[in-house]
């Protein structure tokens, strides 16, 4: 016999988990027959969604085809005894899994309970809010969670990514990079891996220049990786967002970066690398990204350089477009017009990353464009500023954060 002071109390649970959805379902009111079918049929494709991923380790693109031929996750399981009705190439290792699923069903529920006490969506493949441009790559997850706000399915969307060792020089292509995208393309949502290195600078780039932007984790999202990057992280959950394909308690280790790659690949609609050495996790994104046939961009570096070995070989091997600019990328990806990028252009993008300089600033300014590093001597000769008064000058730069100090009494200019 039904329980239904039990039942109604965990229908108030669904409903309660269903108003907390960063996008509130819409249904009639509490007690109609088309709420209480609308509330159990969507958690029950989650349930079910979170019980097919501990399916995924062994052959993620046969489940993947799977839950597409079956339309959900529901569906499959209600399949599980005679599943080769549905897809008939289904190996014996696929349909065994299934069989023995229910036994995952209590760890199931307890995950959905995490997600709804951390206000965590999980986004099933069939749910509108799930990535479209993910969905269409044949190894997509049929399952996402996510803590945050931005629309995965923004109507301009890159990923950002390359070594986790960034230099000085690749520190500055992001800030020029993401200041200048600002001005052209506003609208763009700003993905990356919150890895070190290039990652974490395109991140808190983002933030800076009023761009939302989404981390992909390898890891479930009760924890981040690094421990270091998790302030930036929780301003990413208010301007952005943190996804992952993984449940509570995995651990980040090595095979889960290397596999998260396909989401930040196939969530945007170009990738763009920044620094990378000649094999590193860049790379076999923008591979990936390629397979998908999207856009990869690449930004060429110093030929001895350690750090612009791949990029440099991607370029020279047609693997990615070079560009120099946010001009060059918007342009390549048909994003804007030519009269937009011009009048952007005429505003003066230059006169918006260094704003109120005095004419004596902006002399020193345009000396460090044209050759960057120079030492004061040189610096004082091509500005026509004496050392006397240039020392004072350059303080007021570097407390506006213009430029930097560098050893030997050289000064960088910051992008």
């Amino acid at each position: 016999m039904v329980d239904w002071a039990v039942a109604r109390n965990t229908m108030k649970r669904l409903h309660e988990y269903c108003k907390s959805l960063s996008t509130p379902l819409a249904f009639p009111a509490f007690g109609e027959g088309g709420e209480l079918l609308l509330i159990i049929t969507y958690t029950m494709e989650s349930l079910n969604s979170i019980l097919l991923t501990r399916l995924t380790r062994f052959n993620l693109s046969e489940l993947t085809e799977l839950y597409k031929r079956a339309g959900s996750a529901t569906a499959v399981i209600e399949h599980k005894r005679d599943i080769r009705e549905i897809l008939p190439e289904a190996s014996t290792h696929l349909i065994q899994a299934l069989k023995d699923i229910d036994s995952l069903r209590e760890w199931a529920e307890q995950e959905l309970e995490y997600d709804r006490l951390h206000n965590i969506e999980p986004i099933c493949m069939n749910d509108e809010r799930y990535p479209q441009r993910l969905k269409e790559c044949p190894d997509a997850p049929i399952l996402l969670y996510y803590l945050g706000n931005a629309d995965l399915n923004n109507r301009h969307v890159i990923n950002i990514i390359g070594t986790r060792h960034c230099t000085t020089y690749g520190q500055d292509i992001i800030r020029s990079f993401v200041r200048e995208l600002k001005a052209l393309c506003p609208d763009v949502l700003i993905l990356s891996g919150l890895a070190y290195g290039v990652d974490i600078h395109a991140h808190r780039a983002a933030l800076e220049n009023g761009f939302e932007t989404v981390g992909v984790l390898a890891h479930g999202l009760d924890d981040i990786y690094p421990r270091g990057h998790r302030d930036t992280a929780l301003k990413m959950v208010k301007q952005g967002g943190l996804l992952t394909e993984y449940t509570t308690h995995t651990q980040p280790v090595a095979r889960n970066f290397v596999q998260r790659n396909r989401i930040v690949a196939g969530c945007a609609d170009a990738t763009i690398l920044i620094e990378s050495a000649a094999k590193g996790g860049g790379l076999i994104t923008c591979s990936i990204a390629r397979s998908y046939g999207r856009e990869v961009f690449a930004f060429p570096g110093a030929v001895y350089s350690d750090y612009s070995e791949g990029c440099n070989n991607l370029i020279r091997d047609n693997g990615a477009a070079l560009i120099t600019s946010a001009t060059d990328f918007v342009k390549a990806m048909g994003w804007d017009d030519d009269i937009k990028l011009e009048q952007a252009q005429q505003r003066g993008i230059e006169r918006t990353l260094f704003p109120d300089l005095s004419s004596e600033e902006e002399a020193i300014v345009r000396v460090l464009a044209k050759n960057n590093d120079l030492q004061i001597n040189l610096l004082s000769i091509q500005a026509n500023i004496p050392i006397s008064r240039l020392t004072g000058i350059l303080f007021t730069l570097e407390m506006k954060g213009v430029i930097r100090a560098m050893a030997g009494g050289c000064y960088h200019l910051l992008a």
